[in-house]
C-alpha cells in the first residue's frame, strides 16, 4: 500500500516538473546572498535605464529632433538584444521535456498571434503618447504624471484581476490624483516662454493617457497569463516582451512614413544642435536604455514578483525630477515638490500594502504546506 502511494507521488511530481519549463523562482528556497546581489542588480537596471531613457528621451527633443514618431521607435527597437535571453531560456535550449498534458494546455499559434498583435498595437499608441508628453512637458513633470499608472493599475486591476481596495491603496489613489491634479493648475507659471498652453494641455492629457494605457496593458498581461498562457515561466515573459515590441517597431515604421515624418528626418539629423554623430548615439543608447530597463524588468518578475517589478518601475518618478533639475535645469517650485512629496507618500502607500499581502499570502502557504504534511502524514500511517 505504502509502496503504490510512493510510486503514485513520484508520478504526480515528474509530471508536475515535466509541465513546466523554468519556474520563475522557487519560494521554498532560502534567499541567499547571491539572490539579494541579483534582485538589487535588477532594480539598478531598471531605475537607471528608465531614468536614462526618459532623459535621452527628452534630450532629443531639446537640441533639434521632433519627430514624435521616430521617439516612439526607439521605444520598443532593441528588442533584438533580448533574443539571446529568449534562446537562453527557451525549453529546447535547456532540454526539458515536455508532456503530452503540457503541450495539450499550451494556447494555439492563432491565438498568440492575436494576443501579441494586439498588445503590440496598444503599446505602439503607448509610445506614441508617451513621446508627446515628453515633448510638450518638462522632463520633471512628466515623471511626476507617470507616477500615476500605480492608480490606474490598481483601478483596473480591481476589475480586470479581482482585487481588492484596501485603505492604504484608495490612499495611494487620492495621493497620485492631487499630485497630478497639482500639476495640471500649475501649468500656466511652468514653461509659458516656449510651450502654448493648449500643447501644454495635449503633453498633460497625453501622458496621464498614456498611464492609464499602460496600466491596462499591465492587466491584461496578467489576465492573458492567467487564462490563456497559463504557465508563468520566464521564457514566457519573454515572449511577452519581444513579439509585441516588434508588432509595436513594424507599427512605428508605418506610422513613420504614413505621417510623412521620414521626409524631415535627413534635415533633422543635420540641423541637431549636437551633430549627426550625436543624433544617432542619442536615439541608439534610448533604445538600449530602454531595453536594460526592460532587463530589470523581466529579472524582477523572474525573481520576484510582476506587480513588484511594476512597483519599483514607478521609482524613476521622484528620481527623474531631481535629475532633471540637474541636467535640464528644470525649475523645482513650490507646488511641484509638494506634488512630489504626494507621489512618494502614494508609492510607499502602495508598498506597504503590498507589503501586508505579501505576508498574508506567505503565512496562507505555510499553513497550507503544514496541513499537505498532516495529510500526508496520516495516509502514510494508513
Amino acid at each position: 500500500m505504502e509502496e503504490t502511494q510512493t510510486v503514485e507521488l513520484q508520478t504526480r511530481v515528474v509530471g508536475q516538473n515535466q509541465d513546466e519549463d523554468i519556474p520563475f523562482t522557487n519560494q521554498s528556497q532560502p534567499k541567499h546572498y547571491k539572490w539579494w546581489i541579483r534582485v538589487i542588480t535588477y532594480i539598478l537596471f531598471l531605475i537607471s535605464g528608465q531614468s536614462a531613457a526618459i532623459l535621452l528621451g527628452r534630450l532629443y527633443f531639446d537640441k533639434g529632433g521632433n519627430s514624435k514618431w521616430m521617439a516612439t521607435f526607439v521605444q520598443s527597437a532593441g528588442f533584438p538584444i533580448l533574443l539571446p535571453f529568449l534562446f537562453y531560456f527557451s525549453p529546447i535550449a535547456k532540454s526539458v521535456p515536455v508532456s503530452v498534458t503540457s503541450v495539450a494546455r499550451r494556447p494555439k499559434i492563432s491565438t498568440l498571434v492575436f494576443l501579441y498583435s494586439a498588445f503590440g498595437l496598444l503599446l505602439t499608441g503607448d509610445n506614441l503618447m508617451y513621446s508627446y508628453g515628453l515633448l510638450y512637458l518638462p522632463v520633471s513633470t512628466y515623471s511626476l504624471l507617470c507616477a500615476t499608472q500605480l492608480a490606474f493599475n490598481a483601478v483596473f486591476s480591481f476589475f480586470l484581476n479581482s482585487q481588492k481596495f484596501s485603505p492604504f491603496i484608495l490612499n495611494s489613489v487620492i495621493l497620485l490624483t492631487i499630485s497630478a491634479s497639482l500639476l495640471a493648475v500649475n501649468s500656466d507659471s511652468e514653461n509659458a516662454s516656449t510651450v502654448s498652453k493648449g500643447k501644454y494641455v495635449i503633453g498633460f492629457l497625453c501622458t496621464v493617457g498614456a498611464s492609464a494605457t499602460y496600466s491596462l496593458y499591465l492587466s491584461l498581461v496578467q489576465l492573458s497569463f492567467e487564462k490563456v498562457i497559463k504557465r508563468e515561466t520566464f521564457s514566457a515573459v519573454l515572449d511577452m516582451q519581444i513579439y509585441p515590441s516588434f508588432v509595436a517597431t513594424c507599427g512605428c515604421v508605418v506610422g513613420l512614413f504614413a505621417s510623412g515624418e521620414w521626409r524631415s528626418l535627413s534635415k533633422e539629423m543635420k540641423e541637431y544642435k549636437e551633430g549627426k554623430v550625436s543624433y544617432m548615439m542619442t536615439l541608439i543608447f534610448t533604445a538600449v536604455t530602454w531595453q536594460v530597463a526592460s532587463i530589470g524588468l523581466l529579472g524582477l518578475i523572474f525573481e520576484v514578483s510582476s506587480l513588484f517589478s511594476n512597483v519599483i518601475s514607478t521609482l524613476t518618478s521622484p528620481v527623474v525630477p531631481i535629475l532633471a533639475v540637474i541636467f535640464f535645469h528644470d525649475k523645482m517650485d513650490g507646488i511641484k515638490a509638494v506634488a512630489m512629496v504626494l507621489a512618494i507618500w502614494g508609492f510607499l502607500s502602495y508598498i506597504y500594502q503590498q507589503y501586508l499581502d505579501d505576508s498574508k499570502s506567505k503565512v496562507k502557504k505555510k499553513m497550507k504546506a503544514n496541513s499537505n504534511e498532516a495529510s500526508l502524514g496520516l495516509t502514510g500511517q494508513v
